[in-house]
């Protein structure tokens, strides 16, 4: 620790740019001292030396992300509660999952803040830019939409009152806007050629921000980095925030700690069955490392605790906090 700083200099320091590297490039220590010195200093007077997140840090104006244009992103703020997170349920008629019977449980029983569709809800089948496999069975997009807006209606009734239900764009949710956009571009703005124009008690966006002015806010979207180990490469490629995604259908945390706190890379499973009939044909019956389940995230003062896991365990089973549930 450079001894020849006094606390009122550091102070000065870092009220100016209200960050360890900034502030340790300055004064010529390293970062970690500079969280040390912060923190000393904290404890001795009882002041709180504001620390604005590095992913904010460059940024001279900030626009709320709930007054983002387009639907691009929606913020919300929990300080105390939970907040689940689901993707990939690619939801088929006539079938319903483990998964999601347990999500419908665990809403009632945890009574979120938030409930968040973290994209591709809509398979989109019969308008995918993949050609049919021989003469694989393709529901209708009519059928298609009628499952969805069953299983979404079965959420926004066991969700409490007050609690936010948030749908992040998924690639296969795209495919409903795309098909109409390439092929009936003259019929744009008119209700019913959108997708949210079928969910109006969702809203609709590219990512949503948990606690976007915090320390370390939660970031969750659909998709970023590719992969198995894409909650890594997530997080790793985002810097001081969390991250939750779906896409790759596999269900995994991964926690990433460096001199600005623990991180997490968060992955969200499929809320479909690996083993359903949207996957069969083109996985050609080929054993598929994914998981069905989805992703419990609980906030204490506006920080995000280790992100909890529900995993489906059997045909009618799933496991949560140490236990083999039922549906």
């Amino acid at each position: 620790m450079n001894v020849r700083i006094s606390d009122s200099q550091f102070i000065e320091v870092w009220n100016v740019h209200q960050g360890a590297q900034a502030v340790a490039k300055e004064l010529g220590i390293n970062v970690r001292n500079a969280h040390a010195r912060r923190r000393a200093i904290e404890a001795r007077t009882g002041l709180q030396l504001k620390a604005v997140p590095p992913h904010l840090q460059d940024i001279t104006t900030l626009t709320p992300v709930q007054a983002a244009p387009n639907h691009v992103r929606h913020g919300i703020d929990v300080q105390s509660g939970t907040v689940l997170v689901f993707s990939d349920a690619h939801y088929w008629p006539d079938e319903t999952t483990v998964a999601h019977l347990a999500l419908l449980q665990l809403i009632k029983e945890l009574k979120p803040k938030a409930v968040i569709c973290n994209g591709d809800a809509f398979d989109g089948a019969a308008i995918s830019r993949f050609p049919r496999i021989g003469w694989d069975h393709r529901p209708s997009v009519l059928r298609e939409l009628q499952a969805v807006q069953e299983a979404l209606g079965q959420i926004e009734k066991a969700s409490p009152r007050g609690c936010q239900l948030i749908w992040t764009m998924g690639n296969h949710d795209a495919r409903f806007e795309t098909k109409l956009a390439q092929s009936a571009g003259e019929f744009e703005g008119i209700q019913g050629f959108h997708l949210k124009d079928h969910f109006k008690k969702w809203v609709p966006c590219w990512s949503v921000w948990i606690n976007e002015l915090a320390a370390s806010p939660t970031i969750v979207k659909h998709r970023y980095k590719g992969g198995r180990t894409a909650g890594y490469a997530n997080q790793m490629a985002s810097g001081s925030v969390s991250i939750v995604t779906g896409h790759t259908h596999v269900l995994a945390v991964q926690p990433v700690s460096n001199y600005s706190g623990t991180f997490y890379g968060v992955q969200t499973g499929t809320l479909a069955d690996p083993n359903g009939p949207q996957f069969a044909d083109y996985t050609e019956d080929n054993p598929k490392d994914w998981r069905s389940g989805f992703a419990v995230l609980t906030f204490h003062k506006g920080r995000l605790l280790q992100p909890e896991l529900v995993q489906v365990c059997g045909e009618a089973e799933y496991e949560f906090r140490g236990k083999v549930c039922r549906v």
